[in-house]
């Protein structure tokens, strides 16, 4: 096959912009909000388009039909990661699932993965701690509607912390979700591509930290130390609690419970676990920011939600999963958050690497090629979407014969053998939380001084994106919706 392609002058890389002699299109690469320089790229160059740095061929994938084409139709070969020297080598996040090679160790990883949360029916076990976890956030909504941001950061990670490591996350400050935090953060920071020259000059690896132009040696070193606590402490946690017997049953403890294991499982253990929080926590994090923006700019979503949760649910009592499948509107709500707001816009957070030669529509793809899916452009893509910047959950309902447009969770969740292994765990939650919320509150524009303030809808830079920071007014419906809010978990 190689030496086909080799021999085959026909073929050539896809098209894109022309490079510099040596340095390729070094100069090209964006260093801020990639998805939109690659969405210019394909409507210059075509679904499929590619660029050339320092002779690391990267190809851009535009369109989902060629991602799926190529990503999960051939994902034996398209499913390596390639080496980050920043994120990956420097940091440290090179052992957690997102940045392994694709081998033997990613298939231990995702085979524990897929046991805890692998299908709907084993995200169902999860289902209580989601609703208790949701039920207390509605109150820290009620008692400070202002700092909702952080209660979701909260709520979310209390989720995924129980999950992993039987851990009970602490009211305020709490240590481990703080920590997991700023990991979060610096890894969507160390691993956003053209983000350090280094992953583009690898020989700049070497610099001692001390010289000259060398600031990302010095930033690696703390965000390592940052990455090693996350893994290590929560674990610490659970095997202390198992010494004392009063470990809660979690992904850890399991793994632990009765068996002695060697220096490499342990290893792959806590950083499989690290990789179910890291992987989970901001990402949902984004969405569920997303869903609050979303409906506090389209009170008309808002108002039809609300009406389709009080004819389905009532006023009694709070939607709960069961209510899930008569809740057309809502579903179709946070399908529209999904798309609308691109939590991973150039997909699972790390580019796949080609394990070899390969021939697709026509072009040339060379072994070792990073596949970059544009997914901001998939969910916006105005053949696929209607008005694609307009938020309409309608658009995914059969209304008047029309069919419901593409679900977005076909690509938003990434592709082949590296999709989310969370997927079911986020749906749920980004579920259950925009159902309970919409029962209970009205979400505006925030206003100040008798002005109101119109928030923009803007994604932050970097692998995994978050709407801009933004403010709004929560208010409970009625004094039933406090009730509801303030009665006992049961």
């Amino acid at each position: 096959m190689r030496a086909f392609l080799r021999s085959n002058k026909k073929l050539s890389l896809p098209p894109g912009p022309k490079g510099l002699p040596l340095v390729g299109n070094i100069l090209d690469m964006p260093s801020e909000k990639e998805w939109l320089t690659f969405a210019r790229w394909g409507e210059l160059y075509g679904d499929i388009c590619s660029v050339t740095v320092l002779g690391q061929p990267l190809i851009v994938v535009n369109s989902s039909k060629n991602a799926i084409d190529m990503l999960d139709k051939k994902s034996a070969i398209y499913s390596d990661r390639p080496v980050l020297l920043m994120g990956g080598e420097l940091v440290g996040w090179k052992n957690t699932m997102v940045l392994l090679p694709y081998g033997d160790r990613f298939r231990r990883y995702r085979r524990l993965f897929h046991n805890l949360i692998g299908n709907q029916t084993a995200v169902k076990r999860f289902r209580p701690s989601q609703q208790i976890e949701t039920r207390r956030f509605l109150r820290r909504i009620l008692l400070s509607p202002n700092e909702f941001s952080d209660h979701v950061r909260r709520t979310v990670g209390a989720v995924i912390l129980k999950i992993s490591h039987g851990y009970e996350v602490e009211e305020k400050n709490d240590p481990f979700i703080e920590m997991a935090n700023k990991a979060t953060e610096q890894f969507s920071l160390a691993t956003a591509p053209g983000g350090f020259l280094v992953d583009l000059v690898p020989f700049l690896r070497h610099l001692p930290a001390w010289f000259p132009g060398a600031g990302f040696r010095r930033k690696a070193n703390i965000w390592a130390a940052t990455l090693q606590e996350m893994v290590d402490r929560p674990h610490d946690f659970v095997r202390q609690n198992m010494a004392r017997g009063t470990a809660e049953v979690s992904f850890t403890s399991a793994a632990l419970q009765g068996k002695q294991l060697s220096p490499d499982e342990e290893l792959d253990l806590k950083w499989s676990a690290a990789s179910l929080y890291s992987g989970a926590a901001d990402t949902t994090v984004a969405a569920i920011n997303s869903f609050f923006l979303a409906i506090a700019l389209h009170p008309r979503v808002l108002k039809k939600a609300q009406e389709e949760i009080d004819a389905v649910v009532g006023l009694d009592r709070l939607p709960t999963y069961d209510d899930r499948m008569s809740l057309p509107y809502i579903n179709a709500l946070i399908m529209e958050v999904l798309r609308w707001h691109t939590v991973v816009p150039t997909g699972e957070s790390v580019a796949h690497r080609l394990l070899q030669d390969d021939i697709h529509d026509g072009y040339l793809i060379p072994k070792g090629s990073l596949i970059l899916p544009n997914i901001w452009y998939m969910t916006h893509d105005p053949k696929v979407y209607k008005d694609p910047f307009e938020f309409k959950p309608e658009r995914f309902l059969a209304l008047k014969g029309r069919a419901p447009e593409s679900d977005p969770r076909e690509v938003c969740f990434g592709f082949g053998r590296r999709i989310c292994p969370g997927l079911h765990l986020a749906d749920a939650s980004l579920f259950i939380t925009c159902a309970m919320t919409l029962a209970v509150f009205d979400v505006s524009k925030h206003t100040e001084n008798g002005v109101i303030i119109e928030p923009n809808h803007e994604n932050t830079t970097g692998t995994i994106s978050h709407p801009a920071p933004f403010k709004c007014s929560i208010k409970p419906r009625s004094e039933r919706a406090v009730s509801l809010i303030l009665a006992e978990e049961s």
